[in-house]
């Protein structure tokens, strides 16, 4: 292939199933489609949009499955596409055209912690990788550096993009410290023949594709999926007294929680929207125990945002050892214990809570564990620190065990408007400096995988912290780290999925031991693990 013959490259805009969120978006993608096209050009390519902008509804992204479908039905199919995004997009808009197309494949972000761009990007990337589907990434803050330029001239001349994945290597047990691989196994042996099950409170609605595990891959780690409708949900809410809503908000009032309450309903959190929270807790867990589930995850979907308030506090409360009790023809509920959650019905995080969960309590490490997105990040110095500080997020699982004060560093602040149109609050907060595991469960090549390292959580000045608050989501908890022996571009041109697990250690040499019991573990339950970055203590 020669230089440019791959003109007219085909330009998508893949964007969010709402209105109002594609609309607030559509300034920022609209800059970065030009940022493109000038790069191109300057190339000597030649850029055309597939589809065009919709002047009544005030946006030019594609919006649904349906939409996707017919855009690319005009696409030539060995033409060249670029895939543009600088928001929150859902996967399955474009898959469908993406998984039938075979011409070259880029997707393009903008680095920058204003867009929910980049997890939109390895979103999508997981997807096409679950799928079989060759495709290439750039990603960059000006598109003007040595980096995105570079790339995308490699992409017009060869229609590929190579990327360092030296930092990746397979799991081998003989660098295991101690008896950690013989550890991880036997865990991995007793929670095969014990069995479990883990509860899904709906799933697919937002076209997170590479969040989903098909049963029978699940079933050879001795871990079963019981498929609940959010309808049972909202209808168990139903049960639930104001005199128990409000003896849980009562209780994380007691611990200290802090909830920043206001009168409007429309754009502030009122005691309504939490106590309406309160009963989601209570109902999920109900629901979770008279289905024997080990995990649950609830995706807070279109439907059920117009029933309910977010499901936010609920999983970070459930995610937590210390939280509120519930009890059913009196009996405590899973008495002592947290009732790992996964966000947004995760089931690749599913999976993983659940080992990490339970192999941590083993170990004797604090068992605590969510998800987060993989943000942003930018370079920090000071005199303690000089390091690439990735900024991870997630819109309210975290427990407050992964703060230094526990629920008294919580804050509860409704959640955005334009996400959650009825509220309801979150838990805000910054997870405390330590070390932790990182991990990823995911579908590539018809079977699952699991990706792991360390790193380190840190703790930065205030002033630092509010200022990243403000570039991404200011109402939702955050995690400062650093990652081990991976570079920002070796992590994104590897990292399977927006999401990532975390699980605190004591110190680094528990956050190795355990990593390699997980990976272990992992290994016997069938999966295929691998090592990333630095994995010395």
């Amino acid at each position: 292939m020669s230089d440019f013959d791959m003109n007219p490259i085909y330009l998508v805009a893949n964007g969010d199933f709402r209105l109002a969120v594609n609309q607030a978006c559509w300034q920022a993608q609209s800059e970065l489609e030009q940022k493109i096209i000038t790069a191109v050009e300057a190339l000597g390519g030649a850029v055309q949009r597939a589809h065009p902008y919709n002047a009544a509804q005030q946006h030019g992204f594609i919006d649904s499955q349906k939409y996707g479908m017919e855009i690319f039905k005009t696409i030539p199919p060995d033409a060249p596409v670029i895939v543009a995004i600088a928001a929150e997009q859902h996967s399955q808009h474009v898959l469908a055209g993406l998984m039938a197309h075979a011409g070259p494949l880029l997707i393009v972000v903008h680095w920058s912690g204003r867009q929910r761009g980049i997890g939109g990007m390895l979103n999508l990337n997981a997807a096409l990788a679950k799928a079989g589907v060759a495709y290439s990434a750039l990603w960059s803050e000006n598109f003007d550096d040595p980096a995105f330029l570079g790339g995308l001239v490699r992409w017009l001349k060869k229609g590929s993009v190579k990327r360092d994945l030296s930092h990746v290597r397979k799991y081998d047990k003989t660098d295991a410290p101690g008896d950690a691989a013989r550890v991880g196994k036997a865990f991995a042996k007793t929670l095969r023949a014990a069995q479990a099950i883990v509860g899904l409170c709906g799933e697919g609605c937002l076209g997170i594709d590479n969040a989903r595990i098909p049963d029978e891959l699940l079933a050879g780690a001795g871990v079963f999926q019981e498929h609940l409708s959010p309808t049972a949900l909202v209808a168990k809410m139903r049960s639930v007294t104001d005199d128990e809503a409000r003896a849980v908000l009562d209780w994380f009032n007691a611990r200290g929680m802090q909830f920043q309450f206001g009168a409007v309903e429309a754009t502030e959190l009122t005691p309504a929207q939490v106590l309406n929270q309160c009963k989601m807790y209570i109902a999920a867990t109900r629901l979770a125990d008279e289905s024997g589930c080990a995990a649950l995850g609830i995706q807070y979907q279109p439907g059920l945002d117009a029933l309910v308030c977010a499901s936010d506090l609920v999983e970070g409360a459930l995610n937590n050892v210390e939280r509120p009790p519930v009890w059913s023809d009196g009996r405590e509920l899973y008495p002592g214990d947290a009732l790992p959650h996964f966000n947004q019905a995760d089931q690749c995080a599913g999976l993983d809570s659940l080992v990490t969960y339970r192999l941590w309590r083993e170990l004797g490490y604090a068992p605590e564990t969510t998800l987060h997105e993989i943000r942003w990040g930018r370079q920090y110095t000071d005199e303690n620190l000089d390091a690439f500080v990735w900024l991870w997020q997630i819109s309210g699982a975290v427990p407050p065990a992964h703060f230094a004060n526990g629920w008294r560093d919580a804050r509860g602040e409704r959640q955005p408007p334009l996400y959650f149109p009825l509220g309801g609050s979150t838990i805000k907060g910054v997870s405390k400096p330590g070390w932790i595991v990182w991990s990823r469960v995911f579908v590539a090549e018809g079977k699952l995988h699991f990706d792991t390292g360390i790193a380190q959580a840190v703790e930065l000045p205030l002033a630092e912290t509010q200022e990243r608050w403000q570039l991404v989501t200011p109402q939702w908890p955050l995690m400062h780290v650093v990652l081990q022996g991976i570079s920002r571009d070796q992590m994104l041109a590897r990292h399977p999925s927006n999401r990532i697990q975390v699980a605190y250690t004591p110190d680094k040499a528990s956050a190795v031991y355990g990593m390699y019991a997980k990976a272990a573990a992992m290994k016997e339950l069938g999966l295929k693990a691998h090592i990333c970055g630095e994995a010395n203590a």
